[in-house]
């Protein structure tokens, strides 16, 4: 079915803004992102309603509501309960977005290789340029690297020039702690905390309080203290607060995948249930570059 170029892109936007909101949309929402009237949107959205794209919604929270045959269209396979394949843009997560399709296009030059991603959420802050990750991607495992060279708002999808493709190591998250086994009382003195650390060689530990896990300890925190001259604090005082765990068996990837779905730093990694250790995401993003498997010739990698 062809759909002229306007109604293609606003029910890509009412796809979008479905998506994020888990409901109807308004149609002032979406003159907002054309900056259209809402005259325009309405005669438009009356067009999709006839072709059985767009069904309305009554009611002080009704609107519009994309339908199967508008993801069929638009060739989009919608899967909210399915697991999400993150992007990135010059290094920070693009909230509200997921990679739906990944397209490797032919080859026309023997140091470049481009690729393709529909994405559904907003693209409209990206620019030629940016640096892009997508991944780790859901069975396979895949991250992409590269660089934005183009960007088709009608279709919501980027272009760009592929410069890694990875896969990530088939490695589990207990092998990226620094010292197993540790833990840090919370009534403990920061400065013995620090010792306990640095003797260990370790950059922070779980704190626990009557062996229930209520926290995490870096070295970072216990330094900020130290300096602002709060020598007398406690463990407690300086620690984070509702830790997220995750089973030392876990492999990486999915490691990966929490830090972003909590916004969190540090991950406490549990060994039959009890604190093992603690994982940073720097380390264990260091370990991805490192160990991670290389896919595409060395002749299209950039440094």
């Amino acid at each position: 079915m062809e759909l002229t170029p306007i109604q293609t892109e606003m029910l890509v936007i009412l796809v979008n803004l479905f998506r994020q909101k888990g409901g109807a949309v308004k149609g002032e929402e979406i003159a907002n992102v054309l900056h259209r009237n809402s005259g325009t949107i309405r005669n438009q959205m009356q067009a999709l309603r006839a072709l059985r794209m767009v069904e309305s919604v009554s009611g002080p929270k009704g609107g519009y509501r994309p339908t199967s045959q508008a993801y069929d269209v638009l060739d989009i396979i919608d899967q909210p309960g399915g697991a999400a394949t993150n992007i990135y843009r010059n290094g920070k997560l693009v909230d509200g977005a997921t990679v739906c399709e990944i397209i490797f296009t032919a080859v026309h030059h023997p140091n470049t290789c481009n690729g393709r991603v529909r994405v559904i959420g907003d693209i409209r802050e990206f620019d030629n340029g940016d640096v892009i990750k997508i991944g780790p991607t859901p069975k396979n495992e895949l991250v992409i690297r590269g660089k934005v060279i183009g960007r088709d708002d009608t279709r919501n999808i980027l272009i760009f020039t592929i410069s890694d493709l990875l896969t990530l190591p088939k490695r589990h998250i207990r092998e990226c702690v620094q010292v197993g086994n540790i833990t840090i009382d919370s009534n403990a003195t920061i400065n013995d905390a620090a010792n306990t650390l640095l003797e260990l060689g370790s950059h922070g530990a779980p704190v626990t309080d009557k062996k229930e896990i209520i926290g995490v300890v870096t070295l970072a925190a216990i330094t900020r203290s130290l300096v602002s001259g709060l020598t007398n604090q406690k463990v407690r005082d300086v620690m984070s607060r509702d830790p997220i765990t995750i089973d030392g068996d876990t492999p990486i990837s999915n490691a990966v995948k929490l830090f972003d779905q909590y916004r969190v730093n540090t991950l406490v990694v549990l060994a039959s249930g009890k604190p093992y250790g603690v994982v940073f995401k720097v380390d264990v993003l260091r370990e991805s570059d490192r160990f991670g498997e290389s896919i595409i010739a060395p002749s299209f990698m950039s440094a």
